[in-house]
């Protein structure tokens, strides 16, 4: 059995000061991989192509690599660039020749400039034109999915993960790959059915802990059921305005669109009884600050979901920092501020110096304002980790030149590239242990919680103001074109 595999993948925040030109795919994060080269990055790593190489060997596939590209989380691509890169991976499936599958990695939160608000769907689309309707495409999905009719109409089942953290990544890849065995030697016909929900998740959706617990409880449920193939549940992302924003569940029974209906309908009706408690409040760091020194639970996690730069933030926002400067903590760290101009100044000082620095919000005014630090240059590192998991274990990664500045107890990672701490190995690369420390501040929203939660004392999920301010854009989509909860009021729909 020959089957393509590739993965053509980003989250698009519509609302963010970032850029996703060339070189956001070319030179950043995994960089713009081809061919063999895909299987020499990914073999043996919790990724979703880790996991369809598994697949492949486990099956007897034949697996023929196209393209990687995986930018990080900014705003939407250029035409030019989404054209090139989807181009590409066309025509090294034509090049591949006769076709039993096609196998793919893609995020279900893509915009592209030029009237693309579909990401995903353009692309299946274009491998469905190319491959024709007979050949089986499965793709795997973030949970972040903001799904879309044409998705399911072009592909023939997307698995979705479920976990948040996201730390199923290899597990939904191999997940692809036996159902695509399914298909090709058991004679499986895999039937979808959607039921999109009017509704913006909050960022409650933590799989570990209640009330999302309870919702991946009754997902599996129904894959339990003998006639059920898989089941997802997509939160949405909710930083694109585009008119399949919101949530959605997609389930994929054999050859009975019926009855997938019927199951998607269901748990579609759970998830909107308890719409409100997948709301979160929005609270800055300093309104926190005193209940974590009460309960004395250390160190403590200061975790501000609106500078996320897995969300497409600058990543460069000062009010945490302020705070922890203001409040005089001692023992504390901030991971990170994004502002190569500082580490450019750090690495001319040198290890050792004590600097007078402006750091962080250069980026937009909307990041706040520059903090003034005198502050001594710990470390410096040219940014190279490796991810020790579970999230994305196995894979180097880099945040570009850095530096760890510390001022009066407080150490602050300045990093040149966007990089989520999904753990603590690119704090270390700078010498920095954050089990040691009392306080620590993150930018990220939930994918932390994968290595944080095993020695966190206590964690708070805060919001600053940013780019991403829920104030700030609430009022400001303009392609929904429904109303959604909890931006509207709706009791029934």
């Amino acid at each position: 059995m020959r089957i393509a595999t590739g993965a053509f993948c980003h989250e698009s925040s519509t609302f963010t000061t970032v850029a996703t030109p060339w070189e956001s795919w070319s030179e950043h994060r995994f960089g713009y991989l081809t061919g063999d080269e895909i299987l020499d990055k990914f073999g043996g790593t919790n990724s979703a192509i880790g996991g369809i190489m598994e697949g492949a060997e486990k099956h007897g596939f034949e697996l023929i690599p196209t393209i990687f590209a995986n930018a990080q989380p900014s705003g939407p691509t250029p035409r030019e660039v989404f054209d090139r890169i989807l181009n590409d991976m066309l025509d090294r499936l034509r090049a591949a020749g006769q076709l039993d599958g096609v196998l793919l990695s893609l995020h279900g939160a893509m915009v592209a400039e030029g009237g693309i608000d579909d990401g995903e769907g353009e692309i299946l689309g274009a491998i469905r034109n190319l491959v024709g309707p007979d050949v089986p495409i499965i793709s795997e999905l973030d949970i972040h999915t903001n799904m879309s009719k044409r998705m399911v109409v072009m592909a023939d089942v997307l698995v979705v993960h479920q976990t948040f953290p996201e730390i199923d990544q290899e597990e939904c890849g191999l997940r692809c790959a036996d159902i695509m065995n399914r298909i090709l030697r058991d004679g499986l016909r895999p039937t979808m059915a959607l039921h999109q929900l009017p509704l913006a998740w909050g960022m409650n959706q933590i799989t570990k802990h209640p009330p999302m617990r309870d919702a991946i409880a009754e997902l599996h449920k129904i894959e339990k059921q003998p006639e059920v193939v898989t089941a997802s549940i997509c939160t949405a992302f909710p930083l694109a305005d585009i008119p399949d924003m919101g949530a959605s569940v997609i389930v994929t029974t054999d050859n009975d669109e019926t009855l997938a209906q019927r199951h998607a309908d269901q748990l579609a009706a759970y998830i909107w009884s308890r719409r409100e408690e997948w709301q979160t409040d929005w609270k800055p760091t300093r309104d926190f600050l005193e209940k974590a020194e009460s309960e004395g639970k250390f160190p403590v996690v200061f975790a501000d979901r609106n500078d996320n730069t897995g969300g497409g933030a600058p990543g460069d926002g000062t009010a945490m920092l302020r705070t922890f400067i203001e409040a005089g903590l001692q023992d504390a760290c901030l991971l990170y501020i994004v502002d190569p101009e500082a580490v450019a100044e750090c690495e001319k000082a040198g290890v050792g110096a004590t600097i007078s620095i402006q750091v962080g919000a250069k980026s937009s005014p909307l990041q706040g304002e520059p903090v003034e630090m005198t502050a001594e240059v710990a470390a410096l590192s040219d940014g190279r980790f490796k991810y020790e998991g579970p999230r994305n274990r196995g894979l180097q990664s880099s945040m570009g030149p850095s530096a760890r500045i510390v001022q009066d107890g407080i150490h602050v990672v300045v990093v040149s590239e966007r990089e989520q701490p999904y753990d603590t190995a690119m704090a270390r690369a700078l010498g920095l242990e954050p089990r040691n420390m009392r306080y620590i501040g993150l930018k990220s929203a939930g994918h932390f919680r994968a290595c944080y939660e095993e020695f966190a004392g206590n964690i708070f999920s805060v919001s600053e103001p940013n780019v991403h301010d829920h104030e700030l854009i609430k009022d400001h989509y303009k392609k929904l074109g429904r109303k959604l909860y909890p931006f509207d009021e709706i009791d029934s729909y």
